[in-house]
């Protein structure tokens, strides 16, 4: 872990904001993109780049905006990655943004959101607050070879179920699958079955399958030479050097994630579930600035 002195924090325009409080990563997830050389990571991803500034940062952003919008993090780095225990910069910039009243979007896979779960509450209360979990394999002996350095999938939807209790929305990412380990009808219906339960808001799903960079590519590919000896060759074989992985049972799979989302009324369009993510309902005319800002 090493810290440095950040220029700006929030990124684009309009409606909504983006932030990276982090770079790189300790989850050590073995399909994930932000290994990936376009990325230009100047450090090992696994030494965590820590804007130390973020919260005044973030503060000055938001005391000089007229409006307020959503303001996401987690995209690229999770917010609640081990550092953060002992950090808590994530804590800090949600307490700004709930003093100035914007709306939170936030994306991990980790338990340690439940740290702010009052704030996150508050937050939903006064603007709007949306929590995101990522889940990718209902089996939890898989999901320590795939996703070793997070918590498993039973201890999130623990998570999505108390979100549920405090009426905070929720979208899960059911993303990757990857081909040939946990692209089976059973692991989807288990994981969609939990969603239902859960009452998500919305599932993210562009198909059932990864992607693969340069960067990433190389470390997954070792990830299964280790723990799935034969299948870097099979994967070499089906798609070369794509881009895009799809599943080979993915049109099934996504028959099967589109039938169940419309059953229970979960939105399934990723274009959609992004447009929820970025809706903040403005405030009543009627409240004076200094309400906002109390």
């Amino acid at each position: 872990m090493h810290f440095v002195e950040a220029k700006g924090i929030l990124t684009g325009s309009g409606g909504a904001y983006g932030m990276n409080i982090y770079r790189g990563c300790s989850h050590g997830c073995i399909y994930c993109d932000s290994r990936s050389k376009c990325y230009r990571f100047t450090h090992p991803f696994e030494d965590i780049e820590v804007k130390q500034n973020a919260p005044e940062l973030l503060e000055k952003a938001l005391r000089s905006k007229r409006q307020r919008c959503m303001i996401g993090t987690g995209s690229m780095s999770d917010p609640y990655m081990h550092c953060e225990e002992e950090l808590r910069l994530t804590g800090r910039c949600l307490e700004i943004i709930r003093k100035y009243g914007f709306g939170a979007a936030v994306q991990t896979k980790s338990d340690r959101i439940l740290r702010d779960i009052d704030l996150l509450d508050e937050i939903n209360r006064s603007a709007k607050c949306v929590v995101q979990i990522t889940l990718t394999t209902f089996d939890d002996d898989l999901c320590k070879i795939i996703e070793p350095n997070v918590c498993n999938t039973k201890r999130r939807i623990e998570v999505l179920e108390m979100m549920r209790e405090r009426s905070i929305p929720t979208i899960v990412w059911l993303t990757p699958i990857l081909p040939f380990i946990n692209d089976t009808e059973e692991n989807i219906t288990a994981i969609l079955r939990e969603c239902v339960r859960t009452g998500v808001k919305g599932i993210i799903c562009y198909d059932m399958g990864l992607t693969l960079r340069e960067g990433d590519r190389e470390y997954y590919y070792a990830a299964l030479d280790k723990y799935f000896p034969g299948m870097k060759e099979q994967y070499i074989r089906r798609y070369g050097n794509a881009y895009a992985l799809s599943s080979p049972e993915s049109r099934r799979l996504m028959a099967l994630f589109y039938k169940i989302c419309g059953e229970n009324r979960i939105i399934s369009n990723p274009d959609a579930c992004f447009r929820y993510m970025r809706e903040l309902p403005q405030a009543d005319p009627q409240m004076s600035i200094f309400d906002m800002k109390s």
